[in-house]
Order: structure tokens, then sequence, then C-alpha cells
């Protein structure tokens, strides 16, 4: 209800199921989903996985971007959703105006996660036993300036909060976000969150 009186957004669909998610995805083509974790049957990371590995519906497509909705900001399903290729983590308890300024800036191509679920999924990588780690970026061709957009990213500082932090304008904290997603192959905000931990950037 809330996001059908939204200005701007329109409601294509809505899904019982995880399976159901996967089906309306492929037919209705919408520009995000909005994921709860779980479902009966098959739960949001693996509709998640399913939905962005069909790949796109057209050459000139993509797959929807996926913002996961979830009780907890502690929540151990948190690194699989990402990881499963989610474009925003949200927790359930934020206010409905949040919910919807998250959806509108997935649509626009950026990623979003709540702070307190960043700072969550830094703790979760931390506690990943050494086996299970992915090797760390290598950041020889990043500058000294995208390293500090970098380790705020990876605190959860939004475009905004790093242009004020860095005194620069929010086109060039755009321009600095694209070329680091680019130069460590990341497909969105939330890769570049993982990265800078790999790289250690930033610690628990």
């Amino acid at each position: 209800m809330v996001l059908t009186d939204a200005d701007g957004i329109e409601v294509a669909g809505e899904a019982e199921t995880g399976a159901d998610a996967v089906r309306l995805a492929r037919d209705l083509r919408p520009d995000v989903i909005l994921m709860d974790i779980r479902m009966p049957g098959m739960d949001g990371i693996e509709a998640t996985r399913q939905i962005i590995g069909t790949g796109p519906a057209a050459d000139d497509d993509r797959p929807p971007r996926i913002v996961v909705l979830t009780t907890f900001p502690d929540d151990g399903y948190v690194y699989g959703a990402l990881q499963a290729g989610a474009s925003g983590f949200l927790v359930k308890d934020m206010a409905l105006d949040d919910i919807v300024a998250a959806i509108r800036v997935v649509a626009a191509g950026d990623a979003l996660i709540a702070p307190s679920v960043t700072r969550n999924l830094i703790r979760m990588l931390a506690g990943r036993p050494p086996e299970a780690a992915v090797a760390a970026p290598d950041l020889d061709g990043v500058t000294d300036r995208e390293r500090e957009v970098l380790t705020m990213i990876g605190l959860g500082a939004t475009n905004s909060e790093i242009a004020e932090r860095l005194h620069i304008t929010m086109p060039t904290v755009k321009t600095y976000v694209g070329r680091l997603m680019t130069k460590l192959a990341a497909r969105d905000r939330v890769q570049l969150v993982i990265a800078a931990y790999r790289a250690g950037l930033v610690s628990p």
C-alpha cells in the first residue's frame, strides 16, 4: 500500500513464495524487487540467486536489482544474500519513507545497505574462516583519494557524507565510485564494501 501511493513507483506484482518471485521476475521484468528473507519453500537468498543468475531477458535488459528486507540487522543471512547478488539490505524497522527512498536509490543504479547491517556484515566477514575467505583485491591501480573513498564506502557512508567529509562535490564522488567499481570489477556498492574489508581498509 505504501509503495502504491509513492510517486513514480508502480507495483508490478506481489509474490508469496520464493518460487513465485522467480517466476514473476521473469514474466514482469521489474526494475527493483523488494525481497523478504524468510518465505515458504524457497527462501529469499535462493530466489535472489536464481533471479540474478538468469541474466538479462534481452540484450538491452538487465536483471532486476534486489533489495532484501530482514527483521534483524545481525541476521545470519546477510552475507549470503549479498553474495547472491542483492543490491541493498534493509531492516524492517526502518521508517517507511526510508525504505521508499532506498528503492529509489537502487532503481537509479546505486546500492544501499543500512548502516547497522554494514557493521554486522564486516563483523561476519571477520569471523569467516581463512579457507572460506577470498583473496584481497589488488589496490595497486587505486589512487590515494580513491582509497579514502573506498574506506568510507566500507564504513557505510553515503555519497553525500563522503562529499562532506572529503570536501568534494557529489559528481566527483560518483566519478570515484565508478572508477572503483571498474578497477575492482565490482558489480555495485555492496561489493565495494566487501572489497574495502578484504583489502584491510576497514576493520571490525
